[in-house]
């Protein structure tokens, strides 16, 4: 069977050179970025501070547009922040935890930057954290996680796709029940955006947070925040600046007058390169269609899901596609190891705790690939190539 969709392999030079299954890490660089790059580089030079009229103020829009598409929302809900982490404290610093109604629900299992970042929030402001366990490190229980949500709950900041199992939540579900109770939804889509489907407008969703860094291919430095039109003028964010100004260049000391869009969670200078470099992926990703990736994507995980059984590798993963983003990891003895030896043979992959040897397969990538690096991992395992590496500083990937 033909795959059209190798056809965009080419504009990512990476492949030309290595087997590139990293992609919910790091996304290859489209060929382009570095020609975006370029007109950065050129503007800085050539045009100075009138940059910022000719280009760099309004650089964002470039990139939510192909973005707004992505995610099935307005393009004037998104604004763009440098990492996850800010995006998601812009967003919670306009929430009230000062009553009763206190709690933050989210689970075990999410990732951990946003973990401390709420954490410290209890900290700070005396807001109660609830998280919802795992039996087995690979998915949470649904009805257990609806059933932490009550009145009583402010916040629930959820990975949609987890970053070690590639569980996909059930983002509808959790919405539902938090309208019902009346707490709000921060739903974390940087595992699931540019590779699953997304309507974030249409299943209701209060908010979401993510990133052009691994399956939109855009590199770091270019996160977004989407918060839901028909809320946010209720919401005063509290970790804001200028940028968030109805006005910014009136340079008025106060009180602060919010815009009425999305850019009204916005705070300081933005990440204007981060954003050249972005763009070009997201464009990308919106012109491929994401359902046609997520077809392909499903198709690969099962077919390493499958040779791996072949083979007797333990896979860290749902079973059934349907439930699992477009990671498939493999736990093996000396993982970590087993991982540097991958990589110095130019398969690109990376490891992670509690989940093994993380393999992530894109649009541009061939079905071969998805299996030798199960063959190489074989090999490195019966031949013990991976002492070679225990001497080696632990870094990260």
């Amino acid at each position: 069977m033909e795959d059209v969709l190798l056809e965009w392999r080419s504009e990512f030079p990476i492949t030309q050179t290595t087997t590139y299954l990293n992609n919910n890490s790091l996304g290859a660089m489209p060929k382009s970025a570095r020609g975006s790059l370029l007109r950065y580089a050129d503007l800085w030079e050539q045009r100075g501070v009138r940059a910022w009229a000719e280009g760099w103020w309004t650089i964002q829009n470039e990139i939510t547009e192909p973005l707004s598409k992505i995610l099935g929302v307005q393009q004037d809900a998104i604004s763009m922040h440098q990492n996850v982490t800010m995006a998601s404290e812009a967003f919670s610093s306009s929430l009230d935890f000062s009553g009763s109604r206190n709690k933050i629900v989210f689970t075990e299992l999410n990732f951990p930057s946003l973990m401390y970042l709420y954490e410290g929030l209890a900290r700070r402001v005396g807001a109660k954290i609830h998280r919802v366990p795992s039996d087995d490190g690979i998915e949470v229980p649904t009805q257990r996680l609806l059933d932490a949500i009550d009145e009583k709950t402010v916040l629930v900041p959820i990975s949609h796709v987890l970053f070690r199992s590639a569980f996909i939540q059930d983002a509808k579900a959790i919405i539902e029940k938090a309208n019902r109770v009346g707490a709000i939804v921060l739903l974390d889509v940087f595992q699931s955006v540019g590779t699953v489907p997304l309507e974030l407008e249409k299943w209701g969703c209060h908010a979401a947070v993510g990133g052009a860094l691994k399956f939109l291919c855009g590199g770091p430095g270019a996160c977004f925040l989407y918060v839901n039109p028909s809320l946010t003028k209720s919401f005063s964010p509290a970790f804001t600046g200028w940028m968030a100004h109805k006005d910014p260049f009136a340079f008025d000391p106060g009180p602060q007058d919010l815009r009425d869009d999305g850019w009204r969670f916005l705070n300081g200078t933005p990440n204007v390169p981060g954003i050249f470099a972005a763009k070009e992926g997201v464009r990308i990703l919106a012109e491929v269609g994401i359902q046609a990736v997520r077809k392909k994507s499903m198709r690969q995980t099962a077919l390493i899901a499958q040779k791996a059984e072949e083979l007797g590798l333990q896979i860290t993963a749902p079973q059934d596609p349907k439930k699992r983003g477009g990671t498939i990891a493999v736990d093996v003895p000396q993982g970590y190891f087993v991982c540097q030896e991958l990589l110095a043979r130019d398969f690109i992959v990376d490891y992670r705790p509690k989940a093994g040897i993380r393999i992530a397969p894109h649009f541009y990538t061939k079905d071969d690939e998805c299996l030798e690096a199960l063959h190489q991992i074989m090999d490195i395992l019966e031949k013990e190539a991976w002492k070679k590496h225990l001497n080696n500083p632990k870094r990260p990937g």
